[in-house]
């Protein structure tokens, strides 16, 4: 009953903006499949968080016809959890309540149950987006692991990224 009512308010408000979470291959990936999908809403912001230097991303968008001035390129993450923790605030602040979130397919699981959280929290709905790859889906351990991270930030605003960085 949870998902249908989320749904239905997904189909009810069209996004204000799109995610993209970086940390795609030095193809470009992410980047480029999100300036192709971009191209069909261009009046929405295009939030990207870590992911390749901002002149190959902007040369990206620039190729596909995008302005730059609708890209806001956040390097403040250094994993999952910290996309979505360096956005919120953010999305926040704009008053921004639905959101697209691209990242790669294989990553799309960890990403919706970080994003359930955390953007959750605030009440910032999202549609996922998943980049084709030829890659397997990551192991459920890393959504576990992050979904509890993502909880811990909630109740304390503390990541544990440094735990995770040191455990790699």
């Amino acid at each position: 009953m949870w998902w249908g009512y989320k749904e239905a308010q997904n189909n009810h408000e069209p996004p204000e903006a799109v995610i993209v979470l970086g940390g795609s291959t030095k193809n470009l990936e992410r980047e480029k499949f999100t300036a192709q999908f971009a191209r069909q809403y261009p009046n929405l912001p295009i939030m990207i968080s870590g992911g390749s230097p901002p002149t190959y991303t902007k040369s990206v968008f620039t190729k596909a016809g995008i302005s730059p001035k609708r890209l806001h390129l956040d390097y403040e993450a250094v994993d999952t959890v910290t996309n979505f923790t360096t956005l919120v605030d953010d999305l926040q602040a704009r008053k921004i309540k639905n959101v697209y979130l691209i990242t790669s397919d294989f990553h799309m699981r960890r990403a919706c149950v970080i994003g359930e959280i955390i953007l959750g929290s605030r009440g910032i709905r999202f549609k996922p987006v998943p980049v084709p790859s030829q890659t397997p889906p990551e192991p459920i351990e890393k959504s576990i692991r992050d979904g509890a991270r993502a909880l811990f930030w909630v109740a304390t605003g503390y990541t544990g990224a440094e735990e995770v960085k040191h455990q790699r």
